[in-house]
């Protein structure tokens, strides 16, 4: 995928949902992935045009397993000129040695986000962008169905109203496929993930089972993307030009 076509997806959801508005200071989480990488990418090339002055900082929250090189993400970060911020932690201890938790995922996501927020209000930022894409919500829609018994998803952009945070999700319109075109050809540095149950969660299984679903009725996927935006989930804010 060509940076022109990323940045139009993301612009396109930025002003369908008014996720920017002139004066915000974003920060960018960054896991170290392929995903997060591109929205911080994104972002910064968006930045010079876009109509609503914002500025924009990285964060990375170290969860403290060992060998975590964020090198080339700092490299990255001074050569796109965005601040970056790396905040250790020892939630990885916590989670595999003190409480030994045989389903990590759910606490792990809950403490990570917990981190993140903390931290960008300390750097006086308003908003955080998460680097969540169309995959994404279409597998938190099944895995909503599969395992609470409702429909739902989060939403493209929501207040927190404890932190006086608002999260924001630009890439909602982009593919996994698309991003993983986009990093090999950025060459964008990705870090492997080094957490122990990466690949083996319900999250993925979600995917194989989207994947085998779409295999079989092409098309599916963008039936299910369709479905969440018109589903009236609660918490989404309105279009900005009301079309569902």
């Amino acid at each position: 995928m060509e940076l022109q076509k990323l940045m139009s997806f993301a612009r396109r959801a930025i002003d369908d949902y008014c996720m920017i508005e002139k004066g915000d200071h974003i920060a960018v989480g960054i896991s170290g992935g392929k995903d997060s990488l591109a929205l911080l990418f994104c972002l910064k090339h968006l930045q010079r045009f876009y109509p609503a002055h914002f500025t924009l900082s990285a964060v990375t929250i170290d969860l403290g397993y060992d060998g975590f090189d964020l090198s080339a993400i700092r490299k990255l970060c001074h050569d796109l000129e965005v601040p970056y911020h790396i905040v250790h932690t020892d939630i990885a201890r916590i989670i595999f040695e003190e409480r030994k938790e045989s389903s990590p995922c759910s606490l792990c996501a809950k403490m990570r986000k917990g981190a993140l927020n903390t931290a960008v209000k300390e750097l006086g930022c308003n908003k955080v962008a998460y680097a969540h894409h169309q995959d994404d919500m279409i597998e938190t829609m099944l895995l909503s169905l599969i395992y609470e018994g409702r429909f739902h998803c989060f939403s493209p952009r929501s207040y927190l109203d404890r932190m006086d945070l608002t999260v924001i999700r630009p890439l909602m319109y982009v593919s996994e496929a698309d991003i993983r075109g986009f990093k090999n050809k950025y060459e964008l540095p990705v870090v492997k993930n080094p957490c122990p149950v990466d690949g083996i969660t319900r999250r993925e299984y979600a995917k194989n089972l989207i994947r085998q679903i779409n295999l079989d009725n092409p098309g599916v996927k963008a039936r299910m993307f369709h479905a969440i935006q018109n589903g009236n989930i609660k918490g989404w804010p309105p279009r900005r030009d009301g079309v569902k």
